[in-house]
């Protein structure tokens, strides 16, 4: 099992060129970066991790920019969204961001998507709460029409264009993975239907432990006649416990994903060592 990273970047955190080195030193896969465009003033939808919404959300950089730069200090860690909100992005300009960042990286992005939920910040970008999830689906599947055809044409009930051309392809074929976040059941049929990866998060309430939902997974798999193999699951937000890591790596989880707060370097290299004594302890 493969261990990965994930920081809301601010203007206070540790740069993501720095920490992107600081990683792929101690042996991480991957570096994800989160995104929310902003935090309306008025907000009634709550926090899905209960209490006050934190301030790294109100604060967090574009996460291709943050990406974008710790690609270019690195030579072997993947970079990924975690999670890009695609039901509040255009999708012909995100295919071309996805793409240029798979060029920029050398084939090393992952595309971590989610449908959000946060109801009034979508509905300053025009989506309807609703149907985010049919509109997710339908700019992911426009978006793979630009990564692989050399004329991409898309009609759907969200997304319509005529055909078009455009550059960069992604350096992946047919394009870099779309790993899809999602509550269970509901986030794996997600997965199930467009994505190549399923990635639950484990610290809310409503999930239980990714380790119980696995065996169903892979039924919902089969019966979807997809190959378990080719939509591998990522933990997000794993607890620092080498116990319930190891018992994920048996299970056959790919990827577990720690969320580290937004510190500068003095304050999050000792986490880091830590974790770095968690890959060593988990290669055995």
């Amino acid at each position: 099992m493969q261990i990965g990273a994930a920081m809301f970047f601010t203007d206070y955190s540790i740069r993501a060129d720095a920490l992107a080195r600081a990683l792929e030193e101690r042996g991480f896969e991957s570096l994800w970066a989160p995104e929310h465009s902003h935090i309306p003033a008025s907000r009634a939808t709550p926090f899905p991790q209960g209490g006050d919404l934190p301030k790294k959300y109100y604060d967090v950089m574009d996460p291709f920019v943050s990406l974008s730069v710790a690609a270019t200090v690195t030579r072997k860690l993947k970079v990924a969204t975690g999670i890009c909100l695609v039901v509040q992005r255009d999708p012909i300009q995100t295919a071309k961001l996805v793409a240029s960042l798979d060029q920029v990286s050398n084939g090393r992005f992952m595309f971590g998507v989610g449908a959000g939920w946060n109801a009034e910040e979508m509905a300053d970008h025009g989506t309807e709460f609703k149907t985010r999830f049919r509109l997710m689906a339908e700019r992911i599947a426009a978006m793979k029409q630009i990564w692989t055809e050399e004329k991409a044409e898309f009609h759907g009930e969200f997304v319509n264009f005529p055909p078009l051309q455009t550059w960069p392809k992604p350096v992946q074929k047919p394009h870099p993975p779309v790993i899809v976040g999602g509550v269970f059941p509901h986030g794996a049929r997600r997965a199930l239907a467009f994505g190549n990866g399923w990635m639950p998060h484990v610290s809310r309430p409503q999930y239980g432990d990714v380790g119980d939902f696995l065996p169903r997974f892979r039924q919902m798999a089969a019966e979807a006649g997809r190959d378990p193999a080719s939509v591998p699951v990522t933990a997000w937000a794993v607890p620092d416990d080498i116990d319930r890591l190891k018992r994920y790596r048996d299970l056959g989880v790919e990827r577990s994903v720690v969320s580290l707060p937004s510190d500068p370097a003095d304050k999050l290299l000792p986490t880091l060592d830590r974790w770095a004594g968690f890959i060593e302890q988990l290669k055995s």
